[in-house]
């Protein structure tokens, strides 16, 4: 079914004169086979990979487990795919609500295949042992099904994550000084997957140890497989899974904070018609920051300095440890608020507020993360405001909701067509999902694609682009036709 978007273009002078550009938009979804669809994780022993895929399989079996709480079945608190609802608008001033999933046609959890890679050969449930993110009840029933997944051998150049690592890595296939082999090895895995499983589509998600930053941002795809070619340093393990995907017709998601996704991976995801999106995935703490910032500056309250501190012991901690691989997590939970401070730059007085990020590996707390975080703001007459939040969360059951946003989500909007409605009707060829922003620490934007990353500005954009698919006005929480 097809839907119509109009869009007002605005043009402004200094006085705020407006010159209007109407464009209007064809909106079509279309509809998927009955193939299921393939998951590959990179980092799949890891735990957020070795729970998600737990996760899934024990959602398909319909299992439930006991621990000192009672009895649980798997709910995946946390997913807007799951619990996500629309306001629809009103019914004798009640709001009618309906889930994202309950509007336009999203894939179903029973219809996902979970594989992937790693660099430790444990199965699946060594894995989930090691990791002690699941209760043992509920291991113990997968245990027959997780002992017979064993990732598949992964690729590791040693500069990229931290020296500590090297204990774990046992299953590799890394061809020396030659990168177009380990592409190309990756991506006949992603290809056999696909065959094996007869799969409609495959998303490949990166959810393996933090990267440092790449030395090069390639500007198009020529300039990176020359690099490729030459086995340039710089080229880094999840760039190889990036333009494998790609190459495979695959999606490719970073969920990790390097800079994986450049403008040469996303010429090359449009060159072959499929979509990337990244990066860093956006869970607790940088969530909650996303929020608390945007209520500061729309309250015209200034924010001066933030201070974010916490404390983790599972690997992701201890990868962290190592100076490159923090810098990288850094830069994006401190982008965090950019778009905040450039829509406010009087309030800011054109001078970011002190942005501090500290991150220390506790192996006691194992994935229980400890955050503490400051905001110091300036008030009216010179008073002060101190917002001080202390948040315990488990790590992996944060993440583990959002990779399933993210994946059906994904799956939809690769779904979704776009023309552009003109004398001559121009289809748009888009390769960056940056309507996932919502999920991401650091979205991925291209040069026409604004910033965004106030939660709930990303929340609304994501909701109304859904409505729109669906036929359906988009928020208007005015109602003016409700005043007397």
């Amino acid at each position: 079914m097809k839907h119509i978007y109009n869009y007002n273009s605005l043009d402004f002078d200094d006085d705020l004169n407006i010159k209007h550009h109407n464009r209007s938009f064809e909106i079509n979804v279309n509809n998927y086979n009955s193939k299921k669809l393939g998951i590959m994780i990179v980092g799949l022993g890891g735990n957020n990979g070795s729970t998600f895929l737990a996760s899934i399989l024990a959602k398909q079996k319909n299992l439930n487990w006991e621990n000192k709480n009672g009895k649980h079945d798997i709910n995946f608190y946390g997913s807007i795919y799951e619990y996500g609802s629309i306001n629809l608008g009103y019914k004798n001033n009640v709001p009618v609500t309906k889930l994202f999933k309950e509007v336009v046609n999203f894939r179903n959890i029973d219809e996902l295949v979970v594989d992937g890679w790693d660099i430790c050969k444990d199965n699946l449930y060594e894995a989930c042992k090691k990791n002690k993110i699941l209760d043992p009840d509920l291991l113990k029933k997968l245990e027959k099904d997780l002992i017979k997944i064993k990732p598949l051998a992964s690729i590791y150049y040693d500069s990229f994550i931290a020296k500590n690592q090297k204990d774990r890595i046992n299953n590799t296939k890394t061809f020396v000084n030659d990168k177009w082999k380990d592409l190309f090895n990756i991506k006949s895995d992603i290809d056999s997957f696909k065959i094996r499983h007869n799969l409609e589509k495959v998303i490949v998600l990166w959810s393996a140890s933090t990267e440092r930053f790449s030395k090069n941002n390639w500007n198009n795809w020529s300039e990176l497989s020359k690099a490729i070619s030459r086995s340039d340093p710089e080229v880094s393990p999840s760039t190889i899974f990036a333009v494998a995907s790609t190459m495979a017709g695959a999606i490719f998601i970073n969920g990790s904070p390097q800079n994986t996704i450049s403008p040469a991976i996303l010429e090359l995801a449009k060159n072959n018609n499929t979509f990337v999106a990244g990066e860093d995935f956006k869970t607790g703490q940088t969530k909650l920051k996303s929020v608390l910032v945007d209520y500061l500056a729309s309250s015209g309250i200034k924010p001066l300095s933030i201070v974010s501190y916490n404390h983790l012991g599972n690997n992701d901690g201890r990868n962290l440890k190592e100076e490159d691989q923090f810098r990288s997590k850094e830069i994006t939970k401190r982008n965090v608020i950019d778009d905040v401070f450039e829509e406010n730059r009087i309030l800011f007085n054109n001078k970011k507020p002190e942005h501090e990020v500290i991150i220390k590996y506790i192996q006691a707390v194992g994935d229980s993360k400890r955050a503490i975080d400051e905001y110091f703001s300036e008030l009216f007459l010179d008073g002060k405001n101190t917002l001080s939040i202390y948040n315990v969360c488990e790590d992996t059951l944060l993440a583990v909701p959002l990779m399933l946003d993210i994946i059906m989500f994904a799956e939809f909007l690769s779904r979704v067509e776009i023309t552009e409605i003109k004398q001559f009707d121009k289809k748009i060829k888009y390769s960056n999902l940056n309507l996932l922003s919502l999920f991401f620490k650091s979205p991925i934007i291209d040069n026409e694609t604004p910033l965004i990353n106030s939660f709930f500005r990303q929340r609304y954009g994501l909701e109304n682009f859904i409505k729109i698919c669906s036929g359906l006005p988009i928020n208007d929480f005015i109602n003016l036709h409700s005043r007397s």
